[in-house]
């Protein structure tokens, strides 16, 4: 397999190999889809994003958003007859801490009946303890550049866990941080809105580590055989120029940053910046399996030789030539790159479960297309020996977009936003025959 920094190869029809013509998904995969809190449930106004919305920062607010805090059971019918048998969803924190200190019993008794919901009928919860948003009390007090954060997201955790633990097996404790970093802190499109700030930037990283590592022993004292991890936000680099050294260099530098450096710190208990910096976590060994989000590539362009430099620039938009199709929010179809992470992880000897993975698509071919491609592309790791658990869809439901709204379609299930009605698409139909027969 190659490396990401090395030039893609042009595309080509899959060969099916024998031991791929034999291959059957096993029983006991974690066949789903997924969702988050603040973009499906609708009136939550108590985050940090609800703020950042009220100000104007994005042209489409939330909102009713799905309207999933009342509908989440005939939600999950419809998830039940597509054959799925897992569920990933997300707990609001702005709602069940609103104050400081101050935990909702209305709130936790909601989530214990969306728990109870998908047990009923028959999904595995997969709980996403932070998913981006956190209430507006604490990130008035600084939020992730505050001190006392990583306290306040143990105390949260374990309120739930104490709550919900007997219940709920799988937990993400935090949903693609690196992502959350760069769009907060380096672009500011997303709160806090700052741009550039690499001394911030390293020390959020910092703390959502010590916040995992500390969260996954809290979640593990009150549940022994808990499956811990995070949604690694997986991002395939190609240099935009191939054979410029600096492209090369700038391309594999984003690489360990992006894709590489959280997980490898989780793993060893070390935070480790070479020529830079370096510290010791709390503990390493703190994953069960590994969460994999993953979407599309993107080629890089080196930009100078200091740390942002380095890092590079987007280049994509310079390689048109290259790229293969594009979705409807532009970014480009490359299956390649999920077989290339599950690749990669596979060293760490864990169960990787991909946690998101999914297009926008107005086309049902084109979301189609994309399912089956992946899914190739995790039955050939399979049939290689990688240890892949299970696949979540993004989204179950069309939903907001942060800062993109409501226009991209995610889901396997349309969502009318002016009546809430729920229309189940061809792609999810197809998906469930996949599942019933358990191949492609």
């Amino acid at each position: 397999m190659s490396h990401p920094s090395d030039p893609a190869p042009a595309a080509q029809v899959p060969v099916m190999r024998p031991n791929a013509a034999r291959f059957s998904f096993p029983p006991d995969f974690m066949w789903g889809a997924a969702t988050s809190a603040h973009q499906v449930e609708g009136g939550n106004t108590n985050s940090d994003w609800a703020a950042w919305e009220a100000a104007g920062k994005v042209r489409t607010a939330a909102g009713l958003a799905c309207d999933h805090y009342h509908r989440f059971r005939e939600d999950f019918d419809l998830a039940r007859d597509l054959g799925h048998r897992a569920h990933r969803f997300s707990l609001e924190w702005s709602r069940i801490e609103p104050r400081n200190g101050e935990f909702s019993e209305e709130a936790l008794e909601h989530y214990h009946e969306v728990i109870e919901a998908l047990h009923e009928r028959g999904l595995e919860p997969v709980v996403t303890l932070l998913h981006y948003t956190i209430p507006r009390w604490l990130a008035e007090h600084g939020g992730w550049e505050h001190a006392g954060m990583e306290r306040h997201f143990v105390r949260y955790v374990r309120r739930v866990v104490g709550v919900y633990g007997d219940r709920v097996r799988w937990w993400i404790t935090l949903n693609e941080p690196v992502v959350q970093v760069f769009k907060g802190w380096l672009i500011g499109q997303w709160p806090p809105g700052r741009v550039g700030d690499y001394p911030r930037a390293l020390q959020v990283i910092r703390r959502m580590l010590r916040a995992h590592v500390l969260a996954y022993h809290a979640i593990h004292e009150q549940r022994r055989d808990a499956m811990v991890s995070i949604a690694k936000h997986c991002l395939a680099l190609t240099p935009n120029q191939p054979h410029n050294p600096f492209d090369v260099v700038s391309t594999r530098t984003r690489d360990f940053l992006f894709n590489n450096l959280f997980i490898e710190a989780l793993h060893t208990g070390r935070l480790t910046l070479p020529g830079r910096f370096f510290e010791r976590l709390p503990f390493g060994h703190a994953l069960d399996f590994i969460g994999i989000n993953y979407y599309t590539r993107d080629f890089v362009r080196n930009t100078g030789y200091n740390l942002p430099g380095l890092v590079g620039a987007s280049g994509t938009l310079e390689n048109e030539r290259k790229v293969g199709k594009r979705n409807d929010l532009g970014w480009e179809v490359y299956p390649e790159g999920l077989r290339y992470f599950l690749h990669t992880f596979r060293r760490y000897r864990l169960p990787l479960l991909i946690t998101e993975n999914g297009t926008p698509a107005t086309d049902e071919d084109d979301r189609w297309g994309f399912i089956y491609l992946h899914l190739w592309e995790v039955m050939r790791a399979m049939s290689a020996g990688t240890p892949v658990i299970g696949y979540l869809y993004w989204s179950l439901l069309d939903n907001y977009e942060w800062a993109d709204g409501y226009a991209p379609r995610f889901g396997l299930i349309g969502v009318n936003f002016a009546t809430q009605a729920r229309i189940v698409r061809p792609s999810a139909r197809w998906l469930a025959e996949l599942i019933e027969k358990r191949s492609l």
